[in-house]
């Protein structure tokens, strides 16, 4: 219990930080006190989003759209700025996320006629993907990946190469006999 305590502080400590720095939105929040006269306490302010974020996604209208906005924006620019980093280990943890939040898609479409009989099932997969994104080591990304994906497809590399070379022979084929034939049917 005392190491879930001491995370927890160490997290408010972050987000804290976090909301002290000097952006967009904290610009804003810096004008809003200073046209009102009220300093405004900036973790019960993001307390009050995440409740808010939180109640939305268990009854609001447009919670998927919400939830794939969460699951997609910040991985994103979190991926932008790797990308533009000299660090490798960053751009390997935001593939482990794509990877796993493509996968995650991939099974949704196979299954969401069964995932939206679900009760609240916007708001648990919302926790998940926040769950993949959380930079620490023993996220969900790297929880999935290492112990679901990479063993399944190490386990079919050879034959998914296979598959792979051969779509690529037809592609090429199929192109090539295009451009012979001058004639593409579209």
């Amino acid at each position: 219990m005392a190491k879930v305590k001491e995370s927890f502080e160490t997290y408010k400590n972050w987000l804290n930080e976090k909301l002290h720095e000097k952006n967009a939105v904290t610009d804003v929040i810096e004008k809003v006190e200073k046209a009102t006269g009220i300093k405004i306490e900036r973790l019960y302010l993001a307390y009050g989003v995440m409740a808010i974020v939180a109640l939305w996604l268990l009854l609001g209208y447009g919670a998927q759209i919400l939830c794939n906005f969460i699951g997609f924006l910040y991985p994103g620019y979190a991926s932008f700025k790797a990308i533009e980093s000299n660090s490798k280990d960053d751009d390997t943890q935001w593939l482990i996320y794509w990877v796993v939040y493509g996968s995650f898609a991939l099974c949704e479409l196979v299954t969401d006629i069964f995932f939206f009989w679900i009760p609240f099932y916007w708001f648990f997969k919302c926790l998940f993907l926040v769950w993949c994104m959380v930079p620490q080591s023993w996220n969900g990304a790297n929880f999935v990946y290492y112990r679901v994906i990479r063993p399944f497809v190490l386990r079919y590399e050879d034959k998914i190469e296979s598959t792979l070379s051969q779509a690529t022979d037809i592609g090429k084929q199929v192109y090539a006999e295009g451009l012979l034939s001058n004639s593409f049917i579209l």
